[in-house]
């Protein structure tokens, strides 16, 4: 096996802090055009890719193609609080129940204009802290 090619990590960790903005402003988007589902799955994916950011900085190699946020943070050594490892799990969720249909109509029920407007707070909150720490 080859070894791994050098990367070059600032430009790695900019992009995915870019696209996770970028994430999180369409995230806000779809909150105000009442469509909480797929705000919240916005909100998962800003998440991961600032959590994504992170493992390539302290890594300094590719992040792995995982999508479980509690997964990402623990390759990274990244010391979660026991609240901040709940609201990772639980956003995780996010990715899976707006995206198949098995989960699709419960989770779409779920996402009311209450519990997306809280749960988009904890991603900011989560989000801010992740970049303090890049």
């Amino acid at each position: 096996m080859s070894e791994e090619k050098e990367i070059n990590v600032e430009k790695i960790v900019n992009h995915w802090v870019k696209t996770s903005d970028e994430d999180f402003d369409t995230m806000n988007s779809l909150f105000k055009s009442k469509t909480y589902h797929w705000s919240l799955f916005l909100g998962h994916i800003s998440t991961e890719k600032l959590l994504k950011a992170y493992f390539v900085q302290t890594k300094k190699k590719h992040s792995p193609p995982i999508h479980n946020l509690i997964r990402i943070a623990e390759k990274s050594n990244l010391e979660l609080t026991e609240e901040y490892e709940d609201w990772l799990d639980a956003i995780s969720l996010f990715n899976i129940n707006a995206r198949y249909d098995d989960f699709k109509r419960e989770f779409y029920k779920q996402c009311t204009e209450e519990f997306t407007k809280m749960w988009i707070e904890r991603i900011k909150e989560i989000r801010e802290w992740i970049k303090e720490k890049l």
